[in-house]
């Protein structure tokens, strides 16, 4: 059974944070998540 061709309709980005340990990247990282897919869903 073949599969269907995904087609990629939205934009590809990479973040990447550095910080010291305990300085909240994982906790920006996550609400920047959050944001844009509130942003996606209007």
């Amino acid at each position: 059974m073949a599969k269907g061709t995904f087609e990629r309709t939205k934009p590809h980005v990479n973040v990447g944070t550095i910080g010291h340990v305990d300085h909240g990247k994982t906790t920006l990282t996550a609400a920047i998540t959050f944001t844009a897919a509130a942003m996606d869903d209007t």
